[in-house]
């Protein structure tokens, strides 16, 4: 018998479930009436129908042609210069002889765009980076958009691919959809040890060739980077959401067992689709779903961009998720892992330590996860407490331990690291922002000093080099939002700051721009809304003005009066390049993004009206 549910978790749910419900239902009433009896293409016109196994051959051209074997759209963010998404190489040739084996036919629908914002970090390229996550949506949406598809295979793993991959999968909702995993690269060089020579670099105690030999001991083979920033925090979400075959999250690439959990995908999206109690994507991902992938992010100390991800993704769901929710389940969800940067493992040794399947245990037997939800695995999300082996070549699933093995990474909700989540939202006259305190010591939670303020990290960059910033400071980006410049990631800031610390100074950053899943030991009040280039009030703060941060109170003010503040002038905006780097071309992404609360999304919120599917 399943225990009761945390009373947090299960009010907040409803609350999600109230607020939505309009919308929720106009979405499922879309979905459902999308759905096709039989496979999808027998009810294209000849022509059209031609056209989509013009290029096949042999039993794939057969079966696509008849009105049998259902198809299987395989959209992928295959590229082989990003290490996480290389092993996709092989992928489709797999899922495809998978697919045909359990009865189906699958084709490659479409690529989509995966940009490392690990290669774009500190560079005018990340300016592009969270509305890749919109494109990606599109590129999903057009690649299913041939109804010819009666399920979707998914391959993306990185930042913003695996949320525009499922926004778009959702407008397509009455799919049967799988995503399908890649996988961490080996451990190499300890990220504690990466990170130190950062700080040697910026002090300039170290070499460029320091550097770039440290970086490249790190990220050093195919698969994903092994810190707990947001390309692992998406794979361990969306398993605990039920998007993945239990226990694939973190399977490393180029083993048999990466190869068989990557052909049971392909069988089981075809089996999907003809069980009598069909679960596509849009039914899987209900308000308990959401509200799972919240509490997962939570226990994890996982990214920060989930606080924009999520709320993107729900809203393709009909369902509305705020930061209110994520501030309120964040207080009874305890702190469970330690992986860098909130520790000092990486992600291969939490896995390790039993991964996602103990720490889905944990959460269960708390009442902290809601268990009757649908996966694609089947029904109950008991299922994930299961990890998958080889035996004698055939993958089976036996029960994870159900306690942690190495405590020092993962541990049980009777003995977690902390008794709450380390998300926070802050409130005060600058506005709303988010903050993750997880990797930031108890004595650094609450920092009141003055401002520094600056209109890009470059300007930062120059003024600690010069030794301006030598003191207690709270360092001000603004002019960082979706709407001024894409809102890129401004992780590059963390090595000085972390210096500034390091030489006893009270620090902190305020900013309207993202800090990503690596914000560590800084307090970061990140994300700010409204943003200064909206006319936010972080457009009147000036330089000597006291700010005030106390995550432990949730707040962030600058200590000026509010009617001398109200009557300031806003700073003009920065003038930033919008050209080069491909940066004219998101202009009006630019003019029609959302607020960072909204999900920073260039798509409508949802909507309470019924949309006629036929027209």
């Amino acid at each position: 018998m399943a225990p009761p549910m945390q009373h947090v978790v299960e009010q907040v749910t409803q609350r999600i479930a109230d607020r939505s419900s309009a919308s929720r239902a106009a979405y499922l009433e879309r979905i459902r009436a999308a759905g096709a009896v039989g496979p999808a293409r027998t009810e294209l016109p000849c022509s059209n129908l031609a056209h989509g196994f013009a290029a096949c051959s042999g039993p794939d051209r057969l079966a696509v042609r008849g009105a049998v074997k259902p198809g299987i759209a395989i959209v992928s963010a295959y590229n082989d210069m990003l290490s996480a998404h290389q092993p996709y190489a092989e992928y489709p040739a797999w899922l495809k002889d998978a697919v045909r084996d359990a009865g189906g036919v699958a084709q490659f629908a479409g690529g989509v765009p995966a940009m490392c914002d690990g290669i774009t970090q500190g560079r005018t390229g990340m300016e592009l980076s969270l509305f890749s996550r919109d494109v990606i949506a599109m590129a999903t949406g057009v690649a299913l958009s041939h109804e010819m598809f009666d399920g979707a295979l998914l391959l993306g793993v990185c930042d913003k691919i695996v949320p525009g991959l499922l926004i778009g999968a959702l407008s397509f909702g009455h799919l049967p959809t799988v995503l399908v995993p890649a996988g961490p690269m080996p451990s190499g060089l300890p990220n504690g040890e990466k990170s130190r020579i950062r700080q040697l670099f910026a002090e300039g105690k170290a070499s460029r060739e320091d550097l770039l030999e440290a970086e490249s001991a790190s990220y050093h083979s195919p698969g994903t980077c092994t810190f707990y920033g947001t390309a692992n925090s998406n794979q361990l979400v969306v398993e605990v959401m039920g998007l993945h075959l239990p226990g694939s999250s973190f399977v490393p690439p180029g083993t048999p067992l990466r190869k068989a959990l990557t052909e049971e995908a392909a069988r089981r999206v075809v089996q999907l689709g003809r069980d009598a109690d069909r679960a596509p994507i849009g039914e899987i991902i209900d308000e308990r779903a959401i509200v799972n992938g919240v509490v997962a992010l939570l226990a994890t100390g996982g990214s920060t961009n989930h606080t924009l991800h999520l709320v993107a993704i729900a809203a393709a769901a009909g369902i509305e998720l705020t930061w209110d929710d994520f501030s309120d389940l964040s207080a009874v969800v305890p702190s469970l892992a330690k992986v860098y940067p909130n520790g000092s493992a990486d992600i291969n040794h939490f896995a390790a330590a039993g991964g996602v399947q103990t720490l889905v245990g944990e959460l269960l037997d708390a009442g902290l996860l809601h268990p009757d939800v649908k996966t694609v695995a089947g029904p109950g999300l008991d299922r994930y407490r299961q990890q998958p082996f080889l035996e004698d070549g055939e993958l089976v699933w036996r029960d994870a331990p159900a306690k942690s093995l190495d405590p020092d990474v993962l541990r049980g909700v009777d003995e977690p690291f902390a008794p709450d989540g380390g998300l926070r939202v802050l409130d005060g006259n600058l506005g709303r922002s988010v903050i993750k305190v997880s990797a930031v010591s108890a004595e650094h939670r609450a920092v009141t000093a003055p401002a520094r303020v600056f209109d890009d990290q470059h300007g930062f960059t120059a003024a600690f080099q010069a030794g301006e910033l030598d003191h207690d400071v709270v360092v001000v980006i603004r002019n960082q939002g979706p709407q001024a410049n894409g809102m890129p990631e401004l992780h590059g800031l963390t090595p000085a700051l972390g210096v500034l610390m390091d030489r006893g100074h009270q620090v902190a950053l305020v900013t309207d721009g993202r800090m990503s899943g690596a914000s560590g030991k800084i307090p970061a009040a990140i994300q700010l809304t409204p943003e200064a280039s909206a006319g936010g009030p972080l457009a009147r703060v000036r330089d000597g003005d006291v700010v005030r941060l106390d995550a432990d109170r949730g707040t962030l003010e600058v200590l000026v009066p509010d009617d001398e503040l109200a009557a300031r002038d806003n700073a003009p905006a920065a003038p930033g390049a919008q050209y080069g780097t491909g940066r004219e071309l998101f202009a009006a992404f630019r003019q029609a993004v959302g607020r960072a609360d909204r999900g920073a999304s260039v798509f409508a919120p949802p909507t309470a009206q019924p949309v006629d599917v036929t027209a």
